[in-house]
């Protein structure tokens, strides 16, 4: 595992797949970053885990089956400013598990590179440990319109690539 303190920032990366090569530092580097500009301190951890594993989680917490590219679990993300200045002992931000098998699949329908495919999956994941959702058209367009915040500062550092969206293509079955 690989982990990265930034002031009041801990993101420990673990690397739990073989399916794609993942550069645990980068993604560590880039979810530093988006807690800091989101004005978060605690720590983070950041998995990448391969289809079967996701796939279980997905089960066990979603009651989803199959498995699926990002997973989010808030632990104290919800903490107001005052509770976390008087906590005693680190506060944990959650968990984001990642699957990079899945992403290489849908990248090439939605991000347009594997690269930007996970660097929006650990933004979007992030974003939901820290209350952000897209349940509803407003929460969505908050949601996206952070995550291309994040991504222009954070990952291309410049205006999205022409390939890049947010929405999946949809093919008929």
């Amino acid at each position: 595992s690989v982990t990265v303190t930034a002031g009041f920032i801990t993101v420990v990366v673990g690397d739990d797949q073989s399916d794609v090569a993942v550069d645990a530092r980068r993604w560590a580097r880039l979810a530093a970053a988006v807690l800091a500009a989101e004005a978060r301190t605690g720590e983070l951890t950041l998995t990448f885990v391969d289809p079967d594993e996701i796939a279980a989680l997905n089960d066990a917490h979603m009651g989803a089956p199959g498995p699926t590219d990002v997973l989010s679990f808030p632990l104290d993300a919800d903490l107001c400013a005052e509770d976390v200045a008087t906590a005693v002992g680190p506060v944990l931000l959650g968990d984001v598990v990642v699957c990079p098998a899945v992403a290489a699949a849908a990248a090439p329908t939605h991000a347009g590179t594997l690269d930007d495919e996970l660097a929006l999956l650990v933004v979007h994941g992030i974003l939901h440990v820290l209350g952000h959702d897209h349940a509803e058209p407003d929460e969505s367009d908050r949601m996206r319109a952070a995550e291309l915040t994040h991504l222009v500062a954070h990952h291309w550092h410049g205006p999205a690539p022409a390939a890049f969206r947010h929405e999946q293509e949809q093919h008929p079955a």
